[in-house]
């Protein structure tokens, strides 16, 4: 009897486990991401009621072409375009979208343009990063540094 309770004991300690294992193979978008391209760092914290993603380091800071740091040059509106790349809000109350997922409009400083976007929590360390136009999609993988 002993060994049929202490293997239905086993079962049902995995079963209750389970949900909390899978629950820690994720965690929160908070910290400082690096691009999939590895050009910018990008920190990611709570704001209101969603999270918020500013540029605080590029892998190129200086311009080569001006030697002076880097600016959002690819901005359409004047004024924005002479503002500098480090300090760059990318998202601002992107808003819960399901487990693990936030939505909401995001800033790609590579062209300038402003996307609709899901960010999602992938793994413990890699952030899914998603932007469309219409019906096209594109996204990239972010990855943690550091912990």
């Amino acid at each position: 009897m002993a060994c049929k309770f202490g293997s239905i004991a086993v079962i049902v300690a995995t079963l209750l486990a389970s949900p909390c294992a899978r629950a820690q193979t994720k965690s929160a978008p908070t910290g400082t991401w690096l691009t999939q391209a590895g050009d910018a760092r990008v920190k990611v914290s709570k704001c209101g009621g969603g999270i918020c993603g500013v540029i605080v380091g590029l892998k190129e800071p200086i311009d080569p072409a001006t030697g002076k740091p880097q600016i959002d040059d690819k901005n359409p509106n004047p004024t924005l375009a002479k503002r500098p790349v480090i300090g760059l809000s990318l998202f601002s109350g992107m808003l819960p979208a399901g487990p693990d997922k936030w939505s909401g409009p995001i800033y790609n400083a590579d062209d300038g343009n402003s996307y609709n976007s899901h960010i999602s929590v992938s793994g413990p360390d890699t952030l899914r990063v998603e932007g469309c136009v219409g019906a096209l999609c594109g996204g990239e993988t972010w990855t943690r540094v550091g912990r």
